[in-house]
């Protein structure tokens, strides 16, 4: 069975992610030392990633700010909920706002408008 986080730990994440992407392809103009429209090139792509990660940072804050905070009733610990179902950020107990999915078995699909 697949482990699910919450959202915003997911989309944190993606943007580590990118950060360490960049890096890697800064890096990576090292092996091209000879030719330096490529280590522009490899420079200029890592610091695209870098800067989307920005973005990304930059986004999942905003959004977090209107994320209705919740009481986990597992671990007792505030976390916020974005979407109709979402995961605790701590203890990874299934949450939701909506009255008629409680008691179902936990799926991310109720997050899409159908």
């Amino acid at each position: 069975m697949k482990k699910y986080n919450s959202k915003i730990n997911k989309i944190r994440s993606f943007a580590l992610s990118l950060i360490f992407i960049g890096f890697v392809v800064m890096y990576g103009a090292i092996f091209f030392r000879e030719n330096p429209w490529l280590v522009v090139i490899f420079m200029s792509l890592g610091l695209l990633c870098i800067f989307a990660s920005t973005a990304v940072y930059l986004w999942i804050g905003l959004l977090s700010t209107r994320a209705v905070q919740v009481a986990c009733p597992n671990c007792g610990k505030h976390t916020k909920v974005l979407g109709r179902v979402d995961m605790c950020m701590y203890c990874n107990e299934p949450l939701t706002l909506d009255p008629t999915l409680e008691g179902k078995d936990f799926d991310q699909s109720y997050n899409k408008k159908s």
